[in-house]
């Protein structure tokens, strides 16, 4: 899959800008402005859900950070959006710099998502972070149990559902009693991967 399609469509006089203010910035986040590595990370991610020799699908994207994935998608004629919040001002002037489609929204336990005019054929989030509460308190049973079934309203029939989870402070992806919770509800599980290849099964 050529990343030239997607580059072409980046104003590189804008993207410059915003590296060259970036460049010196402490920030962990100041990273992402180095578009042409993570634009080559989200391409894998894009390959391995096989989204680069599929027809149009309607994608969510949870967690879009500065929309690489995206773009991609857009440039091989997805309906994507993305969801994020606003705090990471660069993720904002990178969407806006692509042209892709964001919605601000914080993610929090027991808390529906907001109301979409579609449903989506996928539902995606990588290096998922909305998982843990404002204490620190990683999501348990009770939550991801809400969640999922939050996220079966806007998932279209035949949708699925992926996630790339991160690790807890103790290395761990999930408890035994989540991944668990995973199984039931019909995940394909690898390690930090959770895959609804199937949807959901409440």
């Amino acid at each position: 899959m050529s990343l030239a399609r997607a580059r072409a469509g980046i104003d590189q006089r804008k993207l410059r800008e915003i590296q060259e203010r970036y460049a010196r910035s402490t920030a962990g986040y100041s990273k992402y402005a180095d578009v042409d590595r993570w634009l080559r990370l989200s391409r894998e991610c894009v390959q391995d859900l096989q989204l680069h020799r599929a027809p149009p699908q309607r994608v969510l994207d949870l967690g879009c950070g500065g929309g690489f994935f995206l773009l991609l998608l857009q440039s091989l004629g997805h309906d994507a959006l993305g969801l994020d919040t606003d705090r990471v001002p660069l993720y904002g002037e990178l969407t806006q710099l692509f042209g892709v489609q964001r919605i601000i929204w914080r993610i929090k336990p027991r808390e529906p998502l907001p109301t979409f005019d579609q449903q989506f054929d996928w539902i995606t989030a990588f290096s998922v972070a909305f998982n843990v509460d404002a204490g620190d308190r990683p999501w348990d049973v009770p939550e991801w149990d809400f969640f999922l079934r939050d996220l079966q309203r806007h998932l279209a029939p035949s949708g699925k559902i992926y996630f790339a989870l991160n690790p807890n402070t103790g290395g761990k992806f999930y408890t035994r009693q989540v991944r668990d919770l995973f199984l039931q509800r019909g995940a394909e599980i690898e390690r930090e991967r959770i895959f609804f290849r199937n949807g959901l099964r409440l």
